[in-house]
């Protein structure tokens, strides 16, 4: 087996898939190449002798310019490479998509709620409304962790640092995200905990949730109560009695949404995690299911391929604002737009921004976009949907999450613990980080540069996803962790 990868014809560069000692002979294509240096997995070298200025092709489009000349053979990072990305640019609408598959129907059992959505899960969740009483939150549901049993799946508290102190848009965008996850079908039962005299109090909240069910859902103002954590438990005792009721049952995966998102890349996730990601979420929308692609921030370079696959121009014209807006977030805060990737991204092979976002939005497949969300919008459409969140990889799953995602697939080549209010998937792009951090990943897609192709390992991931929606733990659910982070946009009082 080859240990490298020329990705797209038209590349002038390659990948190496392991270490490629100096002075190495490969033939790439026809074509022989000698290595100049010792080149590390997953970074790139050239394929032909590039002068200063030389545009770099990788996915078969630009990922930025020489900063010097390049001999055939040699390794090409940050330290011969920088983006040719500007700032705002104008955007033409150019479709470029074809008709998607419809393919069988799949079930996956889950639960059918009473307002006819449906979750995956079915636990207690203890939502704040305000940082003051997180850790009243957190108690209430250490102290009700005997409730957990083989129909009540977890009792969790989600703490968080908002709900008070802000001001417009950022106030807003809290209490809509609070709702939102006070809603969602993966939680069989909710206790809403308040303080009393916060900016997002209860009842203030409660204006940003639409119909409520009373047996489903409760509140607690804790300054109203004389022993918030008894009552609280005791809330929770009820909560768990009412959730009992509901069982797994035979669901078609048409209703299942899942959301897209990765971290910690490196030179293999967009040659091996993020298009088996795309693999699956073509399967799931084959099937009339929904995906969700956010991380607007690892669109920049990219975003024109997914502004070409928009179903219309009025999707295009919402895609052009989210990536704009997103710009001109940066530039309100005086930062520079393209400061990215991270030092992760650029240990494992990650050069500039533009070789980050094609290799990030392989997460998307080759669907159609149906749909593009604000922050915090609930998704409505079936299909490929594109959301505005950052790329900080605790905020962006949350909003996954809030906008309906049942499950999170997150790729990554450098591994993490962490989770989100869903079940959160880890999907590693190379077997070493599979190997030495079995207790994170869930899903190798490190196999994909050993051999396996990309159709194969799609239909691995797609069915390891409907066991995960009809039951099967993620690690971080087996290690007991349930995260929330929300997006911090305004001034604090």
């Amino acid at each position: 087996m080859a240990n490298f990868i020329k990705i797209n014809e038209n590349d002038n560069v390659a990948v190496a898939l392991d270490v490629i000692a100096a002075n190495t002979t490969l033939n790439v294509a026809g074509s022989e190449v000698t290595t100049t240096m010792e080149i590390p997995a997953g970074h790139k070298f050239a394929l032909v002798d590039m002068p200063e200025a030389t545009p770099v092709i990788k996915y078969g489009f630009r990922i930025g310019n020489t900063t010097a000349a390049v001999k055939k053979g040699e390794w090409i990072h940050t330290h011969n490479l920088k983006t040719g990305l500007g700032d705002l640019l104008d955007y033409t609408y150019e479709p470029n998509f074809a008709g998607e598959k419809c393919t069988e129907d799949v079930t996956f059992m889950g639960y059918n709620r009473k307002n006819g959505k449906v979750g995956v899960r079915n636990e207690i969740w203890i939502i704040p409304t305000v940082g003051c009483v997180n850790n009243v939150a957190s108690r209430i549901a250490e102290l009700s962790k005997d409730l957990v049993c083989e129909n009540i799946e977890a009792v969790c508290a989600f703490p968080h640092p908002y709900g008070c102190s802000q001001m417009g848009d950022d106030q807003e965008h809290t209490r809509q995200i609070l709702a939102n996850l006070i809603n969602h079908p993966n939680a069989g039962g909710v206790l809403v905990l308040g303080l009393g005299c916060e900016n997002s109090n209860i009842d203030v909240l409660k204006g940003y949730m639409g119909e409520i069910d009373t047996d489903r859902v409760k509140f607690l103002v804790s300054q109203e109560s004389d022993d918030e954590i008894a009552e609280g438990v005791e809330i929770v005792k009820g909560l768990a009695k009412y959730a009992s009721q509901f069982r797994r049952e035979p669901i078609s995966v048409s209703k299942l949404i899942v959301g897209m998102k990765c971290g910690g890349s490196d030179g293999f996730s967009g040659i091996t995690a993020n298009p088996t990601v795309g693999r699956f979420s073509d399967i799931l929308i084959s099937k009339k299911g929904t995906t969700i692609l956010t991380e607007v921030p690892e669109m920049f370079g990219a975003e024109t391929i997914l502004m070409n696959r928009c179903a219309n121009e009025e999707l295009f014209n919402k895609t052009v604002n989210l990536i704009n807006d997103f710009k001109n977030y940066f530039k309100s805060h005086n930062q520079t737009i393209y400061e990215n990737p991270s030092p992760g991204n650029k240990k494992g092979g990650i050069s500039t921004l533009e070789d980050k976002s094609l290799g990030c939005t392989q997460k998307s497949g080759s669907a159609i976009v149906k749909g593009v969300l604000a922050y915090g919008e609930i998704v409505s459409t079936p299909g490929l949907n594109l959301l505005s969140a950052p790329g900080n990889d605790l905020v962006a799953a949350t909003a996954l999450a809030a906008s309906g995602a049942h499950i999170v697939l997150f790729t990554t080549g450098r591994g993490t613990p962490f989770a989100c209010p869903v079940p959160t998937m880890k999907i590693s792009s190379n077997s070493r980080l599979a190997g030495k951090k079995e207790n994170w990943i869930d899903f190798n897609a490190g196999v994909v540069a050993e051999g396996e192709d990309l159709d194969t390992a799609g239909q691995r991931l797609f069915d390891e996803v409907v066991a995960v929606a009809s039951g099967k733990e993620v690690k971080s659910e087996k290690a007991g962790f349930h995260d929330m982070a929300i997006f911090k946009q305004g001034v604090t009082l």
